[in-house]
């Protein structure tokens, strides 16, 4: 009867480690979230206002890079297009939100 009692005591104390090792065995998964937080979608977000303040702030002559590379100045804006004069008398109507940044003076 002895045996048994130490058996059953050493079960009901097995219960409550494993309780607590099963918490402590999601802690490295909450610290790599962590870290792809911190290290991915924050600046990722970041990121986002930004370029949707500079959009925002958009005007008539800006000289603007899009998306896909081309170069130009903005001739016109829409509320969701802008009007790019890429050469003399070339120009293209493109959403705004491919403009991807404004030139500085020493791209040219």
């Amino acid at each position: 009867m002895e045996v048994m009692m130490s058996s059953i005591a050493w079960a009901q104390t097995g219960g409550a480690t494993e309780g607590t090792a099963g918490f402590f065995s999601l802690v490295p998964f909450i610290l790599i979230f962590v870290v792809f937080y911190f290290l991915l979608i924050l600046p990722q977000q970041r990121k986002q206002k930004q370029h949707k303040e500079m959009l925002s702030k958009l005007k008539k002559g800006d000289k603007i890079i899009t998306s896909s590379g081309l170069w130009g100045s903005i001739t016109r804006l829409e509320k969701d297009t802008a009007t790019v004069q890429i050469d003399d008398n070339t120009r293209v109507k493109i959403q705004r939100d491919n403009i991807a940044r404004l030139r500085t003076d020493e791209e040219g």
